[in-house]
């Protein structure tokens, strides 16, 4: 199949949706399918099967930029549209999937009203911003024919499909290079914004200073952490990403208080390298963070992070075997799949194509 990924997250930019869209790429012409990506330009080079979209610096959140236009007539023929996101490139690819009377499939990955304090600056303004902009996405949601998204609940009253984005366990494992030896590390990597609420490690640091903490990432926070962050830690840019099993390998627990997670890919890339997570609970790490992996605290609660962290510090467990279940391969049989059905929703593809039965697929 030729299919056309429509994002408004893409490289140079670093995140959780970049990454899922390149590996997805990867491993969907690994077998055997084209995979166009349509995303606004910026400081990167394409590649081929890479279209960008001539955008504008994004005034409400930096790093990210706003496509303008592009002709949908420009654009390769596709069998099928995925949009990711429901930002402008994403509105792109439902325009072209309508006027080429294509199946449309929308993963949702970021909940956009957790962003809106950044961009906003005023909490009570957010809020009220937040609930007039959710119902305008159900209605852009309910205009596809798929809608997918990394766990059962999305905060959307729209149908959809659990389909974790994956993570790819053969890149992450652990690994024979250590970078902290004779000294206990406990680390975080992703954006340094205000929804991951970084700052509440900080606050564990202050009372830990026994243990180093390293905070890997970029973002607007970035500048307020390094002047709160106490001696004991460490604020660094983003890693190579060819380094990160490394470093989630060098860790004795990776730590995270983000309330503005789909998914929470870092967490489970950290367990697949051996490393158990501290979270906080709250979605969507109150169904990924079990005991076989990790140990949760209430938000907000620095003695029931501290404790956690401790308890994980004391314990054994496994954590690749606990998040097996989130393999990108199991996800790409059941991306397949979907996108089958959405081509021919009244026939069913022979077993030897896909990974699981339409049916098999628990809908909300």
């Amino acid at each position: 199949m030729r299919i056309g990924f429509f994002t408004d997250s893409y490289f140079p930019g670093i995140d959780g949706v970049t990454y899922t869209i390149k590996l997805w790429r990867e491993k969907l012409e690994a077998r055997g399918h084209e995979v166009y990506i349509i995303y606004p330009d910026g400081d990167y080079e394409p590649g081929e099967r890479e279209i960008p979209i001539r955008s504008l610096p994004n005034p409400f959140y930096p790093g990210y930029r706003v496509p303008t236009f592009k002709p949908p007539s420009s654009l390769p023929e596709l069998d099928i549209v995925h949009c990711h996101g429901p930002a402008p490139a994403s509105l792109l690819g439902r325009y072209y999937a309508h006027e080429h009377d294509l199946p449309a499939v929308y993963t949702h990955h970021t909940p956009i009203e957790a962003y809106l304090d950044q961009s906003v600056g005023v909490e009570s303004v957010a809020e009220a911003i937040g609930r007039l902009y959710v119902p305008l996405e159900n209605v852009y949601l309910r205009s596809f024919d798929v809608v997918t998204a990394s766990t059962e609940r999305i905060g959307r009253r729209v149908e959809h499909i659990p389909l974790p984005v994956g993570i790819d366990m053969d890149f992450f494992k652990p690994t024979e290079e250590r970078w902290y030896r004779n000294r206990t590390v406990i680390g975080y990597s992703g954006r340094l914004s205000m929804e991951k609420h970084v700052a509440e490690i900080l606050k564990a640091a202050h009372e830990l200073p026994e243990y180093d903490f390293v905070i890997v990432g970029d973002g607007p926070q970035r500048d307020r952490l390094e002047r709160e962050a106490p001696e004991n830690v460490e604020v660094r840019g983003f890693l190579p990403r060819e380094e990160l099993p490394i470093f989630y390998s060098s860790l004795d627990a990776f730590v995270t208080a983000s309330k503005g997670d789909t998914l929470g890919l870092s967490t489970l890339e950290a367990n697949a390298c051996g490393t158990p997570v501290v979270a906080a609970d709250t979605p969507p790490f109150d169904r990924t963070i079990q005991a076989g992996n990790g140990e949760r605290f209430a938000h907000g609660e620095v003695d029931a992070m501290l404790e956690a962290i401790e308890t994980v510090l004391q314990t054994d467990r496994d954590t690749r075997a606990a998040v097996d279940r989130f393999d990108v391969r199991r996800t790409m049989e059941d991306l397949e799949h979907i996108y089958r059905r959405s081509k021919n929703p009244t026939g069913d593809p022979a077993p030897a194509e896909v990974g699981v039965s339409a049916d098999d697929l628990p809908r909300t």
